[in-house]
């Protein structure tokens, strides 16, 4: 993927990752376009930077993502990477007496049905241009989960897996898949503590290490992925996923 001159549309980009995605893009020289379900955080990223557009819309509601993707596609005929960010994460406990799938079902409309909607929607513009990148947000739980967002984990696997499909469908066109993997970072994806976890990564650095790896093609099979997850994502290979999966998930 260039770092320049793109036209990227990133959902979830008005908050955590996507929004730093959003702004260090912008900085690189790109048109960035962000979507977000939120207007108050829509109108703050668009005062501080004017030139980014920003759309409210809710990449759950596939009938109404036609009208956003004919909009779009008018205004930005150039648009060429795809940032398929947005998320939740809500922890779940099957023990609990008033336990029932109406999380499960939002995570995954958003976490899945939202990425293949949006997918769907700009799959065949990005196929017309001479380069393109097609990016989802999945999660270094992908590899190993976290037993206390169980639904949250398997959404992201999911995507690993879906993603791995799509590259090799799409391996004979100008379409490049990525897969960014994210460890524990400093945003308020689950809570306003994680925000403020010292143990979470720092957004910054990790958007920076990002962009290096992004720079430099440091990466192997379209995953982007820090050298500190190496370990979750070759468990099952090392036989290690036991040793891990108590490690994070310890009695």
């Amino acid at each position: 993927m260039n770092l320049t001159q793109n036209t990227i549309l990133i959902t979830g980009g008005t908050s955590g990752i996507g929004r730093k995605l959003a702004e260090t893009l912008h900085d690189r020289g790109n048109t960035v376009i962000v979507t977000g379900r939120r207007q108050a955080l829509l109108d703050e990223i668009t005062a501080q930077r004017p030139a980014i557009t920003g759309y409210a819309q809710d990449i759950t509601d596939a009938s109404a993502l036609a009208h956003f993707r004919a909009a779009v596609v008018a205004r930005f005929p150039q648009l060429n990477v795809l940032i398929a960010n947005a998320g939740i994460s809500r922890p779940e406990s099957v023990l609990s007496d008033s336990w029932d799938a109406a999380d499960a079902e939002q995570m995954v409309a958003t976490n899945i049905m939202g990425v293949i909607n949006i997918t769907a929607a700009f799959l065949p513009l990005l196929r017309t241009q001479p380069r393109a990148t097609l990016m989802a947000t999945s999660s270094a739980l992908a590899f190993v989960p976290l037993a206390a967002f169980p639904v949250y984990c398997a959404s992201k696997a999911f995507l690993h897996s879906w993603l791995t499909s799509l590259r090799y469908q799409l391996r004979k066109t100008a379409v490049e898949v990525l897969a960014l993997s994210p460890p524990y970072v400093q945003t308020a994806l689950t809570s306003d503590a994680q925000l403020n976890d010292p143990r979470a990564m720092p957004l910054d650095a990790f958007v920076a290490q990002i962009m290096l790896m992004l720079e430099s093609g440091s990466f192997t099979a379209g995953e982007l992925l820090l050298e500190r997850d190496y370990p979750r994502r070759r468990a099952e290979r090392d036989g290690q996923y036991e040793a891990i999966f108590r490690m994070m998930n310890p009695d």
